[in-house]
């Protein structure tokens, strides 16, 4: 088979927009390269991120005799500027966003982009190359033409765009005078009710509206405010909001290193990623995420009857999420395989029995939810909470998603006592002492399990599994979910074993053991971010702040994280953008923010 010949320089430095139904992924130079469609796992019409050959599919704004860029977000909202200048200083901007406001009592937020162009200096000449693509690049759309719009025809859907522009320039890509602002509306194949202009500006204004009204009602840290808003933003825009569910992450198949292979489709809902998602937005008293995903959850919960439970799902439910190879995409910088589907779907991952609970736990105790749950709802929970306990010294492939090891992992045996723990506070706060007494006997029992056969006295730490003596950083969640206290000698020993083994300076890798493709080669984001959180917990609070300002810098110009980062040379690697890293900022951010009575 013939390999394309890359002749685009792939990068994780984007941007990206949405609207909690779907979401585009944005190069420095404007150019649309990931945005799958009608939904975050759909096809990505635009998939130049994992096809850099000329049949990469993209949208592309293309200044003549180009010589730099520059980009940011309007403040505090997911609206996407990017500035191109060429050698003679003659520049033009180019606005993204995905319309979300509400309107007429519901929020609105249809499957279309806006982007709109104008001049900022001179009489720049600029060529439009809108180039989609179907089934996953194997499609070349036909192409129709009418008054103000062209119309991009495949097998399973239709795009339109409308636009001001001369559309036989955009159908010739011919480079022309941009004399005028332009506006170019990407959607369902579907008559627009107003004027192209005035829809653009519409929807940008209202758009822009919502987001800073949504931000300005969180509760921020005093520090590092910047880096929270746009961390909040972007995990909000992970959002599938029609259904509940909250992807892991937008893109498919970016490498965790460099030709690893360690390449996955993170488009789809881990019932563990989500818990995080939920609770650090919940930290900024965003609760309305929250609420639309346990609607999701609900589902899941009650579908499942008490038993076993799969680690993640699709955006709509969907249990069958079978994992293939697209052999014809390159891949990212090259790198296949490129997979579609997950095979995790089929794993016994036994800490997603606690991540639930977590996940719906404060629903029971909030009262400024719209609906808070009651003894109803507790019952379901505790269907899962018997399977917890059921399966806690079980083997499983873990939360790391193993695929040839099976053990006791003390992560999943941490988060079936989690569990057990959250349903006696629950019980509590619906004042039923009989069920109180029952699941606190039960996480007893578990915590004393785990204080025995996880504790590794050879390493002088709390090891990856029961009777095992390898380190894994998830053992640090256990000052997170209250099990232990930070100060315990264990704990503060086990910190110091993993920052001994699994540090590369400021950056922590997962585990220690080989796994499937080998020993790990990049630094896990979040287990970084656990162990700024540890060290601040166990009294080392400067160099945990010394290394959140590592982890500041390591992201991209957007201030977006992708899911691991290179020791060696700082480059992001992994699915982008990746909700765990997203949380670790967060979190990191309101545990060692200095108070705000320091300053008011």
């Amino acid at each position: 088979m013939n390999v394309p010949v890359q002749t685009y320089e792939q990068s994780l430095k984007l941007g990206v927009v949405g609207n909690c139904a779907f979401s585009a992924l944005i190069d420095d130079r404007a150019s649309i390269v990931w945005s799958c469609l009608p939904r975050f796992d759909g096809d990505p019409v635009f998939n130049r991120l994992l096809d850099g050959s000329d049949n990469g599919s993209h949208w592309s704004f293309e200044l003549e005799h180009f010589a730099r860029s520059e980009q940011h977000y309007e403040p505090n909202t997911a609206i996407l500027r990017t500035r191109l200048y060429d050698e003679q200083g003659q520049g033009i901007e180019i606005t993204d966003f995905a319309p979300r406001f509400f309107n007429r009592g519901r929020m609105f937020r249809p499957l279309t982009l806006v982007r709109r162009v104008r001049v900022l200096s001179g009489s720049p000449r600029v060529r439009v190359l809108l180039r989609p693509r179907f089934d996953y690049g194997r499609q070349v759309p036909t192409v129709t033409q009418g008054s103000t719009h062209l119309r991009f025809v495949g097998a399973a859907q239709t795009l339109r765009v409308n636009s001001d522009a001369p559309l036989s320039y955009l159908m010739s890509e011919t480079f022309f005078v941009l004399d005028r602002p332009m506006n170019f509306i990407l959607g369902p194949d579907e008559t627009l009710t107003s004027g192209i202009e005035d829809t653009a500006i519409h929807f940008e204004q209202e758009t822009a509206t919502y987001w800073r009204s949504w931000t300005r009602a969180l509760s921020l840290p005093l520090e590092w405010q910047d880096a929270v808003i746009r961390a909040a933003i972007t995990l909000k825009m992970t959002l599938f909001e029609d259904t509940g569910a909250i992807v892991a992450a937008m893109t498919t198949s970016i490498p965790e290193a460099p030709g690893s292979g360690r390449n996955w489709d993170y488009r789809f809902c881990w019932l563990r990623d989500a818990f995080f998602v939920v609770r650090a937005l919940n930290s900024l008293s965003e609760v309305a995420t929250m609420e639309e995903y346990l609607r999701w959850l609900n589902n899941i919960v009650v579908r499942s009857n008490g038993g076993h439970i799969q680690p993640l799902y699709g955006i709509g439910q969907e249990e069958q999420l079978p994992e293939e190879i697209l052999s014809h995409l390159p891949g990212y910088r090259g790198m296949g395989p490129v997979r579609v589907g997950n095979q995790a779907q089929e794993h016994f991952q036994h800490d997603v029995y606690g991540n639930i609970i977590l996940g719906a736990s404060q629903s029971f105790h909030d009262h400024r939810l719209f609906r808070r749950a009651g003894k109803a709802e507790f019952a379901y929970l505790e269907a899962v909470g018997e399977q917890a306990f059921r399966v806690y010294d079980k083997p499983d492939a873990g939360m790391w998603e193993l695929r040839t090891r099976a053990r006791i992992h003390t992560s999943s045996a941490l988060m079936s006592w989690a569990a057990c723990d959250r349903l006696a506070k629950v019980a509590a706060a619906l004042k039923m002492p009989d069920r109180i007494r029952y699941w606190r006997e039960r996480a007893d029992v578990i915590r004393a399990r785990i204080l025995s056969e996880a504790w590794s006295d050879e390493r002088q730490a709390f090891a990856e599994s029961f009777g095992g003596r390898d380190l894994d950083a998830s053992v640090l969640l256990m000052a997170e979910v209250n099990f232990i206290d930070p100060n315990d000698a264990r704990f503060v020993s086990t910190v110091e074993a993993l920052e001994k083994h699994l540090c590369d300076g400021p950056y922590m890798r997962r585990y220690e053991a080989p796994d499937d493709f080998g020993k790990p080669e990049t630094a896990f984001n979040i287990c970084t971010f656990w162990r700024i959180d540890a060290l601040a917990r166990i009294g080392r609070k400067s160099e945990a702040r010394e290394i959140f300002e590592v982890m500041l810098k390591s992201r991209n110009p957007l201030g977006l994280l992708s899911e691991d980062t290179h020791p060696v040379t700082g480059e992001m690697w992994g699915n982008f953008p990746q909700t765990y890293s997203l949380v670790g900022t967060i979190n990191a951010a309101v545990r060692l923010s200095a108070p705000w009575d320091t300053v008011i």
